[in-house]
Formats: C-alpha cells, structure tokens, sequence
C-alpha cells in the first residue's frame, strides 16, 4: 500500500507547483505584464489555480486518518501532545519564513510601490502569525499562503478533539468507532450544506471541512479489503446532494481528488508514475515550497521592475528565475529549517512531553 500512496506525493507536487505559478500570475509586475503576454494561460491561472489547495485538504484529511486514527478511532490519548507536536511542526517553519518574508518586503519596499508588498509589521502582527491567529483576528497576512497554515492547524485539531471526545465518552471500542464517525459526519455535513457555503466561514476550520473530511472518509472507505459500497454511495450522494444544491467549483475539486486518491490506492493504477525519487523529494519540499516562493518572487518582482522591459523575453526570463529560485530556496529550507522542527520536539520531550512518533505534515505547504 505504501507505494500506492505515491499518487499523494505526486498530487502534492502538482499542487505545490500551481500554487506558485498562481501567485505568479496574481502579484506584482510580472503578473502584469504576463497577462499582456498571454491573457488566456494567465488569466486561468489567476481565476482557477486557487483550486490546487483542494489537494492540500484531501491530502491532508487522508494523512490524519492514516496516521491518527487508522480504524476511526483515535489511536493516542494525550491531546497536549498532540496538538503541540503539530503546531510545532507547522510553526517553526513558518516564522521563519514570516521573517525571511517580512525582510524581503523591506528590500521591495525601497525599489517598488505594490500593492502586493506588505506593510512592516507590529508586535500585535506578529504575535497573531506565531498562534496562527491572523485572520480569525482580522491581521493582515505577511505573506500569501499563511493562512492555510493556519487553517491546517484548525482543522487537524478540530479532528483530534471530535475523536478524542469519541473515545473518551464511549465504553467500548466498537462504539468508540461509531462516536468518532458520527461527530466527523455531523461536522461535514454542516459544512457541506451550510458553512462551506458562506464566506464569512473562509477563516474557520468548519468552512474547509467538507474537503478535509472527503480525504478521511476516503481512506476509511477504502483501506479494507472489501470496499463498503453502500457507505461509499452515501457519501458520495451527500457531496452531489450538497453540490447541486449550491455548485461550488471547490468542492468539485476536493471530490475528484478523493476520487483519485481512492482509485490509486486500491487498484495502484499508474502508480509507477509517481514512484520516482525527484517524486518524493518534491512532496517532501512541498511545504517549505509553499511557505518561501512568495517572498523570493515578491523579490524577483522588485528587480524586474526596476530593469525590466516590455518585450516578451524579460517577462518570461523573470517568470523562469522567480521559479527557478524559489526551488533552491525550498530545497535549501526544508533541509534547514522545516527538517529540524525534530529538534524542537526532542528539546520538549527533554522536558516532560513524550513527542511520540512524528505527524506527517498535510501539505506541502500547504
């Protein structure tokens, strides 16, 4: 089964990727004028390359399930540690990159004027990106793509706490098992027909956990040997029922990319494709990817507007290095910093916490 769940390895890359090229064609001057360059690719890139973060959710939802609660009911009891060795893993690597984000902006600032370009931050601002609270307190982000992280957080928890509230009210493990699925089922549902589908949820965990539970119920439904047909139709039907009473392209997504998930992992179609080891490399620098390519192409954005031209060349040659550049930068990243969060789990084990075994991250960045 391992080897099957390349295909998450592969779809993290590929959303990793289109997530960069989509703050490439929505930032700065280079934006600008690869939309004059080619409006159709640009501007689908710009509209639509948001829907990659779907990936991140499903992705994310399947990884929990998996390593969380593998037979739907939580499988460790301390919610302490839990939450603190994710936040730990998703923090340490944040902040670093606020900084490397926020120090960029300072160089942007004296070279261009953009809307893009963050304003310096305050204590209050920086201390609301630290408990991934921004934007449920309304601060502006330092740097795009933050707020999923902490959405990830949010919706990690969330999970925990729902199954922990399972385990701890049932008395047997079969109703443990029921508890945990009822709660999970109730909470996407409400996020299906009614959160999802108000923006005024876009900052809170309930608003994405429709995408998020389509991953976990995924994994639930096919880890057995024999598929749960008829527990299978009725999430589908639930997700179809809540589309066609309000489409979202979103939504859309997450269940063709459960779907995928679902398909390789039980059949391994193709699954040699995503087998290769530049595969692995790349999911495994999805999220320092996520976390750094904003802040090298807001620096990239400077530079091209102080020197570059109207021609086709500059732009494109701009678009390659602002890429090119922000691989290095995640390679070099992950390797530094996103790898060593470990360290910091030893640290606060040496001091009474019991880390366990490391929580794999849901994105990539994510």
């Amino acid at each position: 089964m391992a080897s099957r769940l390349s295909v998450i390895d592969g779809l993290k890359v590929l959303a990793s990727q289109t997530i960069v090229l989509h703050h490439l064609a929505s930032y700065g001057p280079i934006a600008d004028a690869a939309h004059t360059l080619s409006p159709e690719l640009f501007g689908w890139l710009f509209g639509y390359g948001r829907m990659a973060v779907q990936i991140f959710l499903v992705a994310g939802g399947f990884l929990a399930a998996r390593s969380l609660a593998p037979a739907c009911m939580l499988i460790e009891s301390s919610l302490i540690d839990l939450f603190t060795r994710r936040y730990i893993r998703l923090a340490v690597p944040l902040m670093a990159a606020v900084v490397v984000a926020v120090l960029t902006a300072c160089l942007a600032r004296g070279i261009m004027v953009d809307d893009a370009i963050p304003a310096a931050p305050g204590l209050f601002q920086f201390l609301a990106h630290l408990f991934l609270l921004h934007d449920l307190l309304g601060v502006p982000a330092l740097s795009a793509g933050v707020w999923y992280v902490a959405i990830d957080f949010q919706l990690y928890s969330l999970t925990i706490l729902l199954l922990w509230i399972a385990r701890r009210a049932a008395r047997s493990m079969a109703w443990t098992q029921c508890f945990g699925m009822a709660a999970l089922s109730a909470l996407a549902v409400s996020s299906l027909f009614f959160f999802n589908r108000d923006a005024a949820w876009d900052v809170a965990a309930p608003y994405h956990f429709a995408a998020y539970s389509m991953g976990m119920f995924c994994f639930w439904l096919t880890r057995k040997r024999e598929l749960p047909v008829f527990w299978i139709c009725v999430v589908v039907l639930a997700a179809l029922a809540s589309l066609t009473v309000d489409f979202r392209l979103r939504l859309a997504v997450a269940l063709a990319v459960a779907f995928v998930i679902g398909i390789y992992v039980r059949t391994g179609l193709f699954a040699g494709l995503f087998a290769g080891t530049w595969v692995k490399r790349l999911s495994r620098e999805s999220y320092s990817l996520f976390l750094v390519h904003f802040p090298v192409c807001l620096l990239v954005n400077a530079v091209f507007a102080r020197v570059g031209g109207d021609s086709s060349v500059p732009v494109l040659l701009a678009l390659l290095i602002a890429w090119a550049l922000s691989m290095a930068l995640a390679s070099v990243f992950h390797r530094k910093v996103e790898a060593r969060s470990d360290h910091v789990l030893s640290w606060l084990g040496s001091l009474g916490l019991r880390p366990g075994r490391p929580i794999p991250l849901s994105q990539t960045g994510g």
